[in-house]
């Protein structure tokens, strides 16, 4: 019998708040935290290490008959989301043939890099797996995808003011196209005994945040890199629910993840 619940953690600034609270203020539960980063945390709990996560929606979508969903809760974006971001030396448009690079850390990302490229596109690119800085990938390669707190970061460094890099927000892209919200992540649990009482818990944490950003964004470690403003502005901008929008988005992923032949 599973004596503390396992549960996976992404530390990636659009979560914190959730595991702020389920640290702090979870009534004494008996949780262990098992920490990586989305593409780790996808391989837990395929492999049964941790019980539940945030977990890439893609792998969701790869095996949806194993894992449990908790309902009306997800990591999702209404246009731009700010952290899933595509640095190129050119637009998108001139991709053609270029071999670009994506971070080792995502899944879903990058599966939605290629259906941007391909699908709205129609733009065949090579993509290589890096886990180098952007600075030296772009000395490489045209283009990096980078997610969470690292798109973050890099966005905002010096070197960006002194060429022509092009940013995309894949969200916005996505949304662009089909006026849909997009869903990076959901809480999936590998047993059905967790669901009802974590999603109650998902649910006292979404609650309370909103009225707590400014003790929340205290604690958190991007602090001194991102002004408080734009961190809960980040956080206001960022969708966690999962209704029927958010549904027909990831069901018109997985449709087009299916034409590319990324899931079978």
């Amino acid at each position: 019998m599973i004596k503390k619940l396992r549960i996976g953690k992404i530390p990636y600034l659009n979560l914190f708040p959730f595991y702020y609270w389920l640290e702090n203020f979870a009534n004494g539960r008996n949780y262990e935290f098992i920490k990586g980063v989305p593409s780790e945390v996808n391989k837990l709990i395929k492999e049964k290490i941790i019980d539940l996560a945030p977990c890439s929606s893609i792998e969701y979508l790869r095996n949806s008959k194993h894992y449990i969903l908790i309902p009306e809760h997800s990591i999702s974006s209404k246009g731009a989301v700010k952290s899933i971001l595509f640095f190129s030396k050119k637009t998108i448009q001139q991709l053609e043939g270029d071999t670009i690079a994506v971070t080792y850390q995502s899944e879903t990302s990058v599966a939605l890099l290629k259906v941007i490229l391909k699908v709205f596109y129609n733009i065949e690119s090579k993509i290589i797996i890096s886990n180098q800085p952007l600075e030296k990938v772009l000395s490489k390669y045209t283009g990096y995808l980078l997610i969470g707190d690292e798109a973050l970061i890099e966005q905002k460094k010096s070197f960006l003011l002194n060429k022509q890099i092009f940013i995309y927000d894949l969200a916005e892209e996505w949304y662009k196209y089909t006026g849909l919200p997009f869903v990076f992540a959901l809480w999936i649990a590998n047993y059905s005994i967790f669901v009802e009482f974590f999603k109650k818990e998902l649910d006292k944490a979404k609650q309370w945040m909103i009225k707590h950003y400014e003790e929340i964004v205290s604690k958190c470690d991007l602090k001194g890199i991102m002004s408080k403003k734009e961190i809960i502005d980040y956080w206001k901008g960022l969708s966690y629910s999962l209704d029927d929008a958010h549904k027909n988005g990831l069901e018109l992923f997985k449709k087009y993840l299916k034409d590319l032949e990324i899931l079978q």
